[in-house]
């Protein structure tokens, strides 16, 4: 498949400057781990491009105790002859000259999720070390790395019967500053999508880092629709069989083949993952976009050609896609993305592929079953009928002046700024922490909403949107934001996150059970109803600190038991016969004002953790299980992490 991969086929661009000094511009942020986890990520695509190009059928990835990370794969060996131009190795222009690779041409590769040369150099030139050992032409090749330069020339050590590329790197931490373990979990999902995306490929993960090694296989040869199918195992499914379309259309490079799995649920909210040669959009893009179309076109226009509708003159979008869980899958032969970091699709051609392709197969799909046809647009209708309900909702309790227009609610003490980019709103459990905080805070820059109580669970109470918006506690936080309500972004009173008046909302509750459970409710509302506020990093939780520890006049405040064990220690060995004293804060209010500044509310020392969807598939279940009906889902959850919780304030 393909011609030769051979010498001939690599292409050189450019060279190396700047990645140490940049690794943002290639890699992603250096800071939060995505960078870190990134370079995984860039050897590991390659390694797929091989089973792309049919010769590799197997990925061995392996987390290594000393903090470096090998990835073997079985194809064809990086070629290993001496480059014309360059005059040493193709593998070692492959490892330090950015854009060098056998995917330009589209001759070794016709298509490729690697970043064409750019990724395996950029990882390189940030990593401590790096050994390449390939297997080809009979002969093992090694060649070893440090800050991406070679120590010697690639050489032949030993003889060999296979094929394979093994890469193995360790990051150069001072680079990777704040985040320094490889997270297994984030890892683990992002193999296992790899392998629903390449029916037949085995991935085999190993995390050799403990003192009990794990060792998962994903291999999964129902491709797309055994990913759907894992997606919904713990939903209700509309329809049982999963709607798997394939077609392809060309393009102005090359044909361009477009793959997609869908199945609806009982549930609320959308579920689509978005690939481009393998690699997850995490943004989606223009590939989202023909889906999103060519879904609303064709149900409306199989409802509408039948008079399923009854009184609706058409479903919106939303309405079409409440409850789909689906994966759209392109290869394209020359691909855009708006990054190196490939989040969003940009390439403007794929929109019309994929709506052209899923308006022709799903059509056909609806004429030959009818009766799951029926059963998706009933499921749509249901959902504009309640979308309809939620606006007369919102709209009735804003005519009252409930949402807006009843001026901002009476227990907000406001900041004096009126700038969102300075602002901050501070959403606390309880009068008497409220007023700790509003005496505590920075009047200019820090505002103070007190919520009485535990707010309306919103998750039991999806379809009874009256009750949700005329909860008086929830009334308060739409009032204080002053940014809409409703994760519908088709519906102009939805929650838009350039409305905010605070670009910070701080959530602040008790370092207690009942905290927890406010705090997880509060987020419960945002997850379902400001949906955008998370994803555009508006929301926090503040870290209050558990204990203060003092000896004598001298007072320490600390965040957890491990850090309360040490720093005793510490102080103990400073002065063995002075007395320690410690006092455990259960509640904000046993906190005067001062202490409260100091610990919580001072920005200049404060903890806050910023909320994040890393996985908005596993976010959803999560809320779901937490907090909704299924109790048996619940009890499940609870015995699977109850031994991981090692001390519990009742």
């Amino acid at each position: 498949m393909g011609e030769e991969y051979g010498v001939s086929s690599i292409q050189v661009l450019e060279g190396l400057e700047a990645v140490r000094k940049r690794p943002g511009m290639y890699l992603g942020d250096p800071h939060d781990g995505s960078a870190l986890h990134h370079c995984i990520w860039e050897v590991i695509d390659n390694a797929v491009d091989e089973h792309l190009a049919g010769h590799n059928p197997t990925i061995e990835v392996d987390l290594n105790a000393d903090g470096s990370v090998s990835v073997t794969d079985h194809g064809r060996g990086i070629p290993v002859g001496i480059h014309e131009e360059e005059g040493v190795s193709a593998a070692q222009v492959i490892m330090t000259k950015l854009h060098a690779g056998g995917k330009f041409d589209n001759k070794a590769y016709k298509v490729a999720g690697g970043l064409h040369g750019v990724g395996v150099s950029a990882v390189n030139a940030v990593s401590e070390w790096l050994e390449l050992v390939i297997h080809r032409k009979g002969r093992i090749w090694h060649q070893k790395y440090r800050l991406g330069v070679p120590d010697a020339d690639l050489k032949a050590v030993g003889k060999t019967d296979s094929t394979s590329t093994k890469v193995t790197f360790k990051p150069d931490f001072s680079i990777f500053s704040d985040v320094v373990e490889y997270d297994f979990e984030m890892i683990n999902t992002r193999m296992r999508r790899t392998a629903f995306l390449n029916a037949g490929l085995q991935i085999i993960l190993r995390d050799l880092r403990g003192e009990d090694p794990i060792e998962i296989d994903h291999t999964y040869e129902g491709g797309l629709k055994e990913y759907v199918t894992e997606m919904n195992q713990k939903k209700n499914k509309i329809h049982d069989e999963v709607v798997h379309i394939l077609g392809s259309k060309d393009g102005n490079k090359g044909e361009v083949h477009v793959e997609v799995a869908l199945q609806w649920t009982d549930s609320y909210s959308e579920n689509i993952h978005c690939f481009t040669n393998i690699i997850h959009n995490t943004d989606g893009g223009t590939h989202l976009s023909g889906l999103r179309s060519a879904l609303t076109r064709t149900v409306n226009s199989y409802a509408q050609s039948r008079n399923l509708l009854k009184n609706l003159s058409s479903l919106s979008g939303d309405d079409v896609r409440e409850g789909l869980s689906a994966v759209v899958s392109i290869k394209h032969p020359d691909p855009s993305f708006n990054a190196q970091t490939k989040a969003k699709l940009v390439t403007s051609e794929v929109a019309g592929i994929v709506e052209h392709v899923v308006n022709d197969k799903l059509g056909e799909y609806f004429e030959e079953n009818p009766s799951i046809a029926r059963m998706i647009v009933d499921k749509a209708v249901l959902a504009s009928k309640a979308r309809e309900a939620a606006r007369k909702a919102r709209d009735l309790t804003r005519r009252k002046g409930v949402l807006e227009g009843g001026g901002l609610p009476g227990q907000l003490a406001d900041c004096q700024s009126r700038d969102p980019n300075e602002c901050e709103l501070y959403i606390v459990e309880g009068e008497s922490a409220g007023g700790s905080a509003k005496t505590a805070r920075d009047r200019r820059t820090q505002a103070v909403l007190p919520l009485r109580g535990k707010i309306l669970n919103v998750e039991r109470q999806r379809r009874n949107i009256v009750k949700v918006f005329t909860n008086e506690q929830i009334q308060r936080m739409i009032r204080a934001f002053g940014a809409g309500v409703g994760n519908e972004e088709e519906d102009e009173g939805a929650f838009n996150p350039e409305k905010l008046r605070y670009g910070k909302i701080i959530i602040m509750t008790d370092a207690d059970i009942d905290g927890a459970h406010i705090r997880t409710l509060i987020l419960t509302f945002f997850w379902r109803f400001m949906r955008r506020a998370i994803e555009n990093g508006n929301v926090y939780i503040a870290a209050p600190p558990l204990f203060s520890i003092s000896r004598g006049k001298h007072v320490e405040w600390v965040h957890s038991e491990d850090e309360r064990v040490e720093t005793m220690a510490r102080m103990q060995k400073e002065a063995p016969s002075a007395k320690i004293n410690v006092q455990r804060y259960k509640g904000l209010g046993e906190m005067n004002p001062e202490q409260l500044w100091e610990t919580t509310m001072d920005p200049e020392v404060r903890r806050m953790m910023r909320v994040e969807i890393k996985d908005a598939e596993a976010a959803d279940e999560l809320f779901t299980i937490l907090m909704g009906e299924d109790v048996p889902d619940r009890r499940a959850f609870i015995e699977k992490y109850a031994s991981e919780v090692t001390s519990l304030d009742i």
